[in-house]
């Protein structure tokens, strides 16, 4: 039987750096590593390029019961860049350190991909119809992935009405009121929307000495003002709602809908994980304009990184172009647009009795991501996405400081953990 963290270790040492854009170490090693590993337990797999190294793997796994739909297995095969300088280990070895499978990758998310393959290994019979997908380019704009698998061979993932992949399914350790320690575990239900825009003000350009009231850059400035100073209300979507009403009953804190900040307030660090998800935002992180001093330009651009709610979006962007105000226009420089999953579903019922079999202590409530995953392609093809990516974590381990941070690592016990609920949830769901 394949030891999970021993195939977890082999894939961190492939160096699979995205960049962005074309500046990525190829996917192509690593991705033919999982088609061999799968080649061996009888799974045939195809590996496709988009690009020439950008590979991805598609494999099928019958199910023992043919009349239910499928469901995707999705995970992605690159990671983020790790500056050795850094890091206290290697970031690409792979090594076992006090409790712990260090290396890039080992959260995000190249543990998810190992457990999904020890669980297969395990002797895993899955209820219904597996498709798996591992995948290049999610830490960049999927174009070299997901998104291109979508375009191009959308006849790869028929059949499929739900997927689980990254970001949901740990333990987040939360005190109650009562000061239990109560064992939380969110599962990913909904995404908010990427909205990256260009601004452009355009002017009159003139001596920097003189007067003018069409300056480019003083009307790119106060619109970036008026958009990082707007408050955006809160909105409550479905997966907010249940995560408040569900995480506040569990902790003992009064749900009270009618002010929403005070009651995140009051969920401490479980507030923490909705926070961010109860507005759209709107943030500033880009500007360019001007060559010299003393001249003034006919334009200026900036950049502005737009997270938007299920739902919210028509709202949003004419709100958003009310802010611009006079000579600043804007255009997508990527848009994909919020994704969101039934809350209360068999789905998410079975996720939460695979987590209970093994902790039975967990309370599984639903969240939404505040930024973003591959599920944005495949909700194009009419799939469900839940993030359900399963890990034991004990108390106080910094879990989300893991994913793109130092000394990334996964406690070995949690992996173990993971391919336990993996193994049951794909079996009975």
């Amino acid at each position: 039987m394949a030891d999970v963290v021993e195939l977890c270790a082999d894939l961190i040492r492939f160096d699979t750096t995205n960049r962005g854009g074309n500046d990525a170490r190829p996917e192509r090693p690593a991705a033919e590593y999982v088609a061999a590993f799968l080649d061996g337990l009888g799974i045939p797999s195809r590996i496709l390029e988009a690009a020439p190294g950008r590979a991805s793997v598609i494999a099928r796994v019958p199910g023992t019961d043919p009349s239910l739909p499928a469901l995707l297995v999705q995970g992605h095969l690159d990671v983020v860049p790790a500056d050795a300088a850094d890091w206290s280990v290697d970031p690409f070895a792979g090594e076992v350190r006090d409790g712990c499978l260090w290396g890039r990758g080992a959260t995000d998310m190249k543990d998810f991909v190992a457990m999904v393959l020890a669980a297969l290994a395990g002797g895993l019979r899955p209820r219904r119809e597996l498709v798996l997908a591992f995948v290049a380019d999610e830490e960049d704009r999927g174009e070299w992935g997901a998104h291109w698998l979508v375009a191009e061979h959308p006849e790869l993932f028929e059949g499929c009405v739900a997927a689980i992949s990254e970001s949901g399914g740990y333990t987040y350790h939360v005190p109650a009121a009562d000061g239990r320690n109560v064992h939380l575990y969110p599962v990913g239900t909904a995404e908010r929307g990427t909205a990256h825009l260009r601004l452009t003000a355009r002017g009159r350009a003139g001596h920097g000495s003189r007067p003018n009231e069409e300056n480019a850059v003083t009307r790119l400035v106060g619109a970036l003002h008026r958009i990082a100073a707007h408050r955006w209300p809160v909105t409550l979507t479905p997966a907010v709602r249940a995560f408040l009403e569900r995480t506040g009953e569990a902790l003992g804190v009064p749900v009270d809908l009618s002010d929403v900040d005070a009651m995140v307030a009051a969920l401490g660090l479980a507030g923490s994980l909705v926070l961010p998800t109860i507005r759209t935002s709107t943030t500033p992180t880009m500007l360019d304009a001007g060559y010299k001093v003393n001249v003034i330009p006919s334009t200026a651009t900036a950049q502005v990184d737009v997270r938007v709610l299920p739902g919210t979006e028509d709202e949003l962007f004419a709100a958003l172009d009310e802010l611009l105000g006079e000579g600043v226009t804007r255009e997508f420089v990527a848009h994909q647009p919020p994704v969101q999953a039934p809350v209360d579903s068999p789905w998410f019922a079975s996720m939460a009795a695979a987590l209970r079999a093994e902790d039975p202590e967990a309370v599984v409530v639903p969240y939404c991501l505040g930024g973003g995953t591959d599920a944005k392609a495949f909700a194009q093809l009419g799939i469900d996405n839940y993030g359900f990516a399963p890990l034991w974590l004990p108390k106080g381990f910094p879990y989300r400081a893991m994913a793109h941070g130092v000394d990334e690592r996964v406690p070995v016990e949690g992996l173990h953990f993971g391919t336990r609920v993996l193994s049951r949830f794909l079996a009975e769901c």
